[in-house]
């Protein structure tokens, strides 16, 4: 009775065929939806408004300005003490001013071509969030196929050891095996109902994780199980190890920002610079004073001045810059040899696994077939023990749990190396 509420309750909270989508369904939805993405995709239209903003320091400014003086008057006297007479005003001007910054040490430029940097360094970080991302979406969504896995490996454990149980108290009662058979035999029951449960609340677990990562799951289809990537993964480590050099994310993000530490370097130098600056105003003033009535005036003005400041703050700006250019300097070296660590690293598991797996499928056969045979000798009373028979099928629940982890670990292998090289994104994986 216990085991049949078991398995109700799992068919109706956690139905087999209650999710569908291809691992490439799961990360084009991952890709839509998910707010770490969405995030970071608002921040390349940010960084293009920076741009904007750069841009237009290049350009002239113009200035319109409108003013409005009312003046009045109370008493006006003469040197000698006289009365004079009082005329109020009621003064308005309006102006329009264009400027334009003929030099400033390059700093408006170097300005400029930073933002457009920034730009790239923008893009590359959205590319390397991807990554992240994507890799976990993909461990989500095979976790999840992995814990439905597990759960049928050891759901049919239990019908087998429940049979088994069966079996074991009718010979029992035939005198043909001892109450320590059994015990035995109820035991080994007991713990694969106990493995059932967990692998249930396994399933709990890998489906909040996927929710969390990709998102909802349509209850009317499954999940597809793949056992290799779906797009093409480099051929050799040296070929891995050429695309990263050109795709990387990290790699691309250190060389980008040691390229702003130069142009910050030039941007503190030029503040040390001479500035000129030209500007032509046109004014024009209705009801000027008592004696003029309006005015209009033309004033081209040329400036030049050059900053100085005492405590050398100048300078220490400079000083300060060149020392974040080699610590960026240093950033970068070290990221290219982290690039290499991780490329060869991520092969070297790939190969692994997949001799991992080949070997864990050799002992899946070895261990049906010896089960098999084993039971068979055991109903046959060719001498096997009850123990013999369970300890076959233990070894044989364990291989299949081991292929299932094996698969998925090789698959992760795969896109791992497209990790580690700057190909897991949405790009290289046509999710646009």
């Amino acid at each position: 009775m216990k085991k049949f509420l078991i398995i109700i309750f799992c068919v109706v909270v956690f139905p087999l065929s209650a999710f569908s989508a291809t691992l490439k369904e799961a990360l084009k939805q991952t890709f839509d939806n998910n707010l770490e993405l969405q995030a970071e995709r608002k921040n390349l239209e940010i960084q293009q408004e920076v741009i904007n903003m750069s841009r237009s320091d290049l350009l002239p400014t113009l200035t319109l300005t409108g003013k409005k003086n009312f003046e009045e008057t109370n008493e006006i006297t003469t040197q000698a003490g006289a009365d004079a007479s009082v005329t109020d005003v009621d003064t308005s001007s309006a102006s329009i001013k264009l400027e334009q910054t003929l030099l400033d040490g390059s700093g408006r430029k170097t300005e400029y071509e930073k933002s457009k940097l920034g730009l790239n360094l923008t893009e590359a970080k959205l590319i390397q969030k991807e990554q992240e991302i994507f890799l976990r979406a993909i461990e989500a969504y095979t976790g999840l196929i992995l814990a439905y896995e597990k759960l049928n490996i050891n759901e049919e454990n239990v019908n087998l050891l429940q049979r088994q149980f069966e079996l074991d108290n009718a010979r029992l009662s035939r005198g043909q095996i001892t109450a320590s058979d059994l015990a035995q035999s109820q035991s080994s029951l007991a713990g694969a109902q106990a493995r059932y449960i967990e692998a249930q609340n396994n399933i709990v677990t890998s489906r909040l994780n996927y929710e969390n990562v990709i998102g909802a799951i349509a209850e009317e289809d499954k999940l597809k199980k793949i056992y290799n990537a779906q797009v093409t993964i480099p051929k050799n480590l040296s070929e891995a190890k050429k695309i990263s050099l050109e795709k990387s994310p990290e790699l691309i993000i250190a060389e980008i920002e040691y390229g702003q530490s130069e142009l910050d370097v030039k941007i503190a130098r030029s503040d040390l610079s001479p500035t000129a600056k030209i500007s032509l105003e046109r004014t024009y003033t209705d009801d000027l004073s008592a004696t003029y009535d309006e005015r209009e005036k033309d004033v081209l003005q040329a400036t030049v001045s050059w900053p100085f400041q005492f405590g050398g703050k100048n300078k220490s700006n400079v000083s300060k810059n060149l020392q974040a250019k080699g610590m960026k300097r240093l950033l970068l070296e070290n990221a290219q040899k982290n690039n290499t660590q991780s490329v060869t690293s991520s092969w070297s598991t790939l190969q692994s696994s997949r001799s991992f797996l080949q070997a864990v499928q050799s002992q899946v056969k070895a261990s049906e077939v010896a089960t098999e045979g084993i039971s068979f000798e055991y109903e046959s009373g060719s001498g096997r023990s009850t123990f013999d028979v369970l300890q076959s099928r233990s070894n044989l629940i364990n291989a299949k749990i081991n292929l299932a982890e094996a698969e998925r670990s090789y698959l992760l292998a795969q896109y791992r190396v497209l990790k580690s090289v700057g190909l897991l994104n949405s790009d290289y994986l046509n999710l646009k």
